[in-house]
């Protein structure tokens, strides 16, 4: 049996303490925000925030979570850093197909809750465990830069 906190709610898992949170996240608790892009943890499309750090689902086991706080784009987003967060994105046209945006959204509060203010290149290292196929990362990278820039005190 594991117990931890899922989205700011305590909750227990009593299946194989192998499975992939990845696995756990979408079939047990239908959080599919979480998406499995490689399965290897490479292309951040699974990431979940784990106590506070960013952390790819698809590699991490459900039996390594006793006692950790678990945050997935599903509980992150009622929070005014992710209505932020979104409103940038929409503005600084960081979303196509949508694929890697929660991962991307997860990347980068996991970045201003550590940086406030950062750099361009603290943005651009911070981000560089998610793939996205579609937006060459500039207008993902002004998204993040805008949040931080007008979410003064939010983190």
């Amino acid at each position: 049996m594991v117990e931890f906190s899922l989205n700011n709610e305590k909750v227990k898992y009593s299946g194989d303490p192998s499975k992939r949170l990845l696995d756990v996240l979408r079939e047990k608790f239908l959080l599919t925000g979480v998406k499995e892009g490689c399965g290897e943890g490479e292309c951040g499309a699974c990431s979940v925030l784990i106590n506070g750090r960013l952390t790819n689902s698809c590699i991490t086991a459900i039996g390594s979570l006793e006692g950790t706080s678990v945050i997935t784009v599903e509980g992150f987003k009622n929070t005014k850093q992710y209505q932020l967060l979104e409103e940038t994105f929409a503005k600084a046209g960081a979303v196509q197909c949508g694929f890697c945006t929660p991962g991307m959204i997860m990347a980068a509060q996991a970045l201003l809750l550590s940086n406030a203010k950062p750099t361009q290149e603290d943005i651009r290292e911070a981000i560089s465990g998610n793939i996205c196929r579609c937006t060459g990362y500039n207008m993902i990278i002004d998204a993040i830069k805008m949040a931080a820039e007008q979410g003064e005190g939010l983190w």
